[in-house]
């Protein structure tokens, strides 16, 4: 296996066969570890190359590989694995499930994956545990909202919940679509870092 997570080679994206390209991208490559920042005006394709990225859009020619897999050649239902069990999404709009609790939110990516599953048990905690660890490093107050539906909290709140989700299980690749963008400036470097840190501490690559 190589060093890449993401690897992208003479991709064209339009969303209509005879406009101009939105995207045109010669080669682009994430390594193993690396946190990788795309800036850009709105409108310049950001959000659409992390669909790309994530497998959930198809380019109009070109290739793109996540760990060594080429998302051409897989299936629907391979790729939906692939983005279960080694991928971690934090939504620009959260797509938290509003009849569920605070907990349950963050634990659902595991109802979905056996492999993030079992790294948490193999690491010795619950799926709640794990859960209730990671809302907390992310400075949520646990034993305050855990067993709250999602809808009670403020957005910065929901941000948090939405990032400890993207977290579980330990997945290779994070893809952050403007994660701070709910969050004031004063919190928001001190999320970067608590992000960072974690990302770090499970050995997760980082595009955002």
């Amino acid at each position: 296996m190589s060093g890449s997570v993401v690897k992208i080679s003479e991709l064209i994206f339009s969303w209509k066969p005879q406009e101009a390209p939105l995207l045109n991208i010669s080669f682009f490559e994430v390594e193993r570890g690396e946190k990788v920042f795309l800036c850009g005006p709105s409108g310049s394709g950001k959000s659409t190359l992390l669909n790309l990225i994530g497998g959930v859009l198809s380019p109009v020619s070109g290739h793109v590989s996540i760990l060594d897999e080429n998302l051409a050649g897989l299936s629907s239902m391979k790729k939906d694995r692939l983005r279960g069990d080694r991928l971690g999404f934090i939504f620009q709009m959260f797509n938290l499930i509003p009849y569920l609790s605070v907990v349950d939110n963050v634990v659902l990516p595991c109802n979905f994956s056996e492999l993030k599953k079992r790294k948490i048990l193999e690491a010795g905690l619950t799926l709640e545990q794990e859960a209730e660890r990671l809302l907390a490093h992310l400075r949520i107050d646990v034993d305050t909202v855990k067993n709250r539906p999602v809808t009670e909290l403020s957005v910065g709140q929901q941000q948090r919940v939405a990032t400890a989700r993207a977290l579980m299980g330990m997945p290779a690749l994070i893809i952050a679509d403007e994660p701070t963008s709910a969050l004031d400036a004063d919190t928001r470097n001190a999320f970067i870092d608590l992000l960072f840190h974690e990302c770090q501490k499970s050995g997760s690559t980082v595009l955002f």
